[in-house]
């Protein structure tokens, strides 16, 4: 039988494939075999997130790109003015003195540094809302202590808070929650209290036509 490879990374194609079949309900051990690798390979992977398909980044329309910093190195070099580059580019001159000022200034700027400085600067994870709201905090925690499935704990709240969007939070939210546990949000304890005792976010099936149960009580065990 032919042993498995041990590569502690996956190439860019390996890990789409890996993400399309977990998606689709592979197990990790189908997973593993498609990829000629280890069990604990695929495992180490889907569990670094969760289960939860990694978002792929994209460069938002609205920040500076590689060959608008590109021009504006050029523009500095020449000795334009920030108004000229900035109509150069059609951006705000605000937006070039803010981006020379982060940067080095006009004497230290350099385009492909700030480019990649910007792009690490944009990797900042942001604020959970169960970690920013601690009374929603509380409040989740206790459901899930009772029993109450994360899609019941969403409905309740949009129920019985309707008006105050800051208590209102997704089930997907709840999830990643408990099962990324690199947020410290929720105690991973709680996860023994979900009906399903995966450690890894499984992908939804087809939506069943049978009637849900009411978002104010959880349904019968």
């Amino acid at each position: 039988m032919r042993r498995r490879r041990w590569r502690g990374s996956l190439s860019s194609a390996d890990q789409a494939e890996l993400w399309r079949r977990w998606r689709q309900g592979d197990a990790v051990n189908a997973i593993a075999r498609a990829l000629d690798r280890r069990r604990s390979v695929v495992q180490r992977v889907l569990a670094g997130t969760g289960g939860f398909t990694p978002v792929l980044r994209r460069r938002s329309p609205r920040v500076l790109s590689l060959a608008e910093r590109e021009e504006i190195s050029r523009g500095v070099a020449g000795g334009q003015s920030v108004r000229q580059i900035a109509g150069l580019l059609g951006r705000a001159p605000s937006t070039v003195c803010r981006e020379l000022g982060r940067h080095g200034g006009r004497t230290r700027y350099r385009a492909a540094t700030a480019d990649a400085a910007a792009w690490q600067l944009a990797r900042r994870p942001k604020v959970c809302k169960l970690a920013a709201v601690p009374r929603l905090r509380t409040v989740v925690a206790e459901k899930l202590e009772r029993g109450w499935s994360p899609e019941q704990i969403a409905g309740w709240l949009r129920h019985t808070f309707p008006a105050d969007e800051r208590v209102h939070v997704s089930h997907e939210t709840i999830y990643r929650s408990l099962f990324i546990q690199a947020r410290g949000v929720l105690r991973q304890e709680l996860l023994r209290h979900l009906r399903s005792q995966r450690t890894l976010r499984r992908a939804r099936r087809p939506v069943s036509t049978c009637p849900r149960a009411s978002p104010g009580r959880p349904s019968p065990r």
